[in-house]
């Protein structure tokens, strides 16, 4: 009999052991199935900050853009206007450049109405960051600065400089409305 009781708990401790691996297993499993869903949860994390914060550079990017854009206008939206208005300035310029002395004083009254109109056209183009470029004769003609209408050899004169000024130019901030016009010189030097 003693046997058959050595069997008997022999089977006891293989049930212990088949009862004791089984939760065994299962922890394993629900241990292996967090990290699983762990390392998940963090990918998702990451995907989600990487989105955040690319769009947040967006916002960020469209911010300096609109502000850019902004000043931009400010600055230069009424450039189209100030074009038109150059010459207005040079047709007042040239009324007060083609009045002879004689008509001076019969038409004082005109003459001066004509210099403050030219005067407050000048003080507004200041107000808004217009300003003029005055090349003088003998000046080095600078491409940026000035238009050529056209050249010739003037004797006394070395390739390249102003002869004569037909037109001013004008700036709006740090953008050229309209380069000066001038003739410059051929001779070769």
């Amino acid at each position: 009999m003693a046997e058959p009781r050595n069997e008997e708990f022999l089977d006891d401790i293989e049930q212990a052991e088949s009862e004791e691996q089984e939760p065994l297993t299962e922890e394993i499993s629900a241990e292996s199935s967090e990290q699983d869903e762990l390392t998940s949860l963090r990918a998702e994390r990451d995907e989600l900050q990487d989105k955040f914060m690319r769009a947040l550079a967006d916002a960020e990017n469209a911010r300096k853009r609109a502000q850019k854009d902004r000043r931009e206008a400010e600055n230069y939206g009424g450039s189209k206007l100030a074009r038109d208005m150059l010459p207005v300035y040079d047709n007042l310029k040239r009324a007060l450049e083609a009045a002879t002395h004689d008509q001076t004083e019969t038409t004082a009254a005109l003459i001066e109405g004509v210099e403050l109109t030219l005067r407050e056209l000048r003080h507004v183009f200041s107000k808004h960051g217009i300003t003029a470029i005055s090349p003088q004769v003998g000046d080095k003609f600078d491409p940026q600065q000035h238009e050529a209408m056209f050249e010739a050899p003037v004797p006394g004169t070395t390739a390249g400089e102003i002869i004569q000024v037909q037109a001013e130019g004008f700036l709006l901030h740090d953008r050229m409305l309209r380069p000066a016009q001038v003739g410059v010189s051929s001779n070769p030097g």
